[in-house]
């Protein structure tokens, strides 16, 4: 079976951009996405596309595009200067005891900073479907103004009651580890977790890997779910959220992709799934508005030149039409000049659909005869002209014998022809017996 061509984009399934992530193997670095990911986009009627975190792929994003989804996810410490002109009120010694604490995370990668922050950006300013899971919040909240906490225990947790307090991570348990949020009413993470909460007191227990998280949240954006200590665990845009018309700007803290029963297949809840089926939804209807875009053909763009040639052209065609439809005649010679434009045309050009050339020719100017369309027309009136120059110079009298005379001629030929169609009609009977 035939590869589809590039151009025929209907036939590409809607593409969803994915930046790996870089981690050491024997001695090597390797690039990596979470495979949860993949089998959720695949599973919904989209296709992965990695890109790789190479140096200089930031500049390379166009070479992508098509793009009709973004998703963003786990990921290194974003880089502090990037959303703080200060890197805040730590302490030197509290910095480097994060850094100890999070060696894993702490190593900024500016790298896939520039290629993640260029999409959001990409995403922001043409509307592309954007979902941002754990780093991927993190990102689309800077993007938009927003800031973080360098350390969630050492900027929040030590500062609210033990009732509230809660880790976010869990090293020893990277996939069971879970804690609750608190989802706010009327927002989509409602909508998708309905059937798996409790109205009043509107919580589910959420997987959840971070030191870092949303501090200032950026103005265009509204909270969905809080962790009891007050976190943002995820946001979304109100005016860029109707997946069914290709919107869709989210952020969620905690990993739904993640929340499986014991290991299994299964989801802790069927919204964990929810979540990636109406981006998917998004992506489509992303890629059905940018291929009805493309479908519409550019108008032609002439240079003053051409431009100019095109409108003498059309003038000719009106008249022409003008003359067929509402018996116009050539009385002076602007007009006649003008004709001779179209006329020229036609004869010069041969590549004009049979549909073109019967509808030319019903304006009574043909592909083959324009030029000589016009040339009787043009002889025509010069007749005309020199006959009535002639009677003009007739007396009463002279005229008068004219007209008796082409009125006899005229009686004459109208008997000699019905003599002569009698005739034939005999003469048809007769071989017809």
């Amino acid at each position: 079976m035939e590869n589809p061509s590039v151009n025929d984009l209907s036939q590409i399934l809607p593409r969803v951009l994915v930046v790996s992530r870089r981690t050491l193997r024997k001695n090597k670095f390797v690039d990596f996405v979470g495979e949860y990911h993949l089998d959720l986009i695949v599973e919904y009627g989209a296709v992965p596309v990695i890109v790789p975190r190479v140096s200089g792929v930031h500049k390379l994003l166009e070479s992508f595009k098509p793009i009709h989804g973004v998703l963003l996810c786990e990921g290194e410490d974003i880089d502090p200067s990037l959303y703080e002109s200060e890197l805040s009120s730590l302490s030197p010694q509290e910095l480097d005891e994060i850094r100890k604490t999070h060696a894993s995370d702490t190593a900024i990668d500016k790298e896939k900073d520039s290629i993640e922050f260029a999409l959001a950006k990409l995403c922001l300013e043409q509307n592309i479907p954007y979902l941002g899971i754990c780093r991927g919040s993190q990102v689309l909240n800077v993007s938009c103004g927003g800031s973080l906490y360098q350390d969630l225990e050492t900027e929040v947790t030590n500062y609210v009651s033990d009732e509230n307090k809660r880790n976010h991570i869990d090293y020893d348990d990277y996939d069971g580890y879970r804690h609750e949020v608190k989802i706010v009413k009327n927002t989509p993470l409602h909508k998708w977790f309905k059937d798996s909460l409790d109205e009043e007191k509107m919580e589910i227990l959420v997987n959840s890997y971070h030191h870092q998280g949303v501090k200032r949240l950026a103005k265009r954006f509204v909270p969905m779910a809080f962790a009891p200590d007050g976190l943002i665990e995820g946001f979304y845009d109100p005016d860029m959220y109707n997946p069914d018309e290709g919107k869709f700007l989210v952020g969620l803290q905690f990993h739904p992709e993640r929340m499986r029963k014991n290991g299994l297949e299964e989801f802790d809840f069927p919204g964990c799934s929810v979540a990636y089926q109406e981006f998917a939804k998004a992506v489509i209807a992303c890629q059905k508005k940018l291929n009805s875009t493309l479908s519409v053909p550019k108008k032609l763009e002439l240079n003053p030149e051409m431009e100019n040639k095109r409108k003498i052209l059309v003038r000719s065609f009106s008249l022409a039409r003008s003359m067929y439809t509402r018996s116009y005649s050539l009385n002076n010679q602007p007009i006649e000049s003008e004709l001779k434009v179209g006329a020229e045309f036609l004869e010069s050009n041969t590549a004009l659909s049979v549909k073109q050339e019967m509808r030319l020719k019903e304006m009574g100017a043909t592909m083959r005869n324009g030029g000589s369309f016009t040339e009787k027309l043009r002889l025509d009136e010069e007749k005309q002209r020199k006959a009535m120059n002639i009677m003009k110079k007739m007396n009463v009298e002279r005229l008068s014998e004219l007209i008796t005379f082409y009125q006899l001629m005229g009686k004459i030929s109208s008997e000699v022809l019905e003599r002569k169609l009698h005739a034939s009609v005999n003469e048809h009977n007769l071989t017809s017996q």
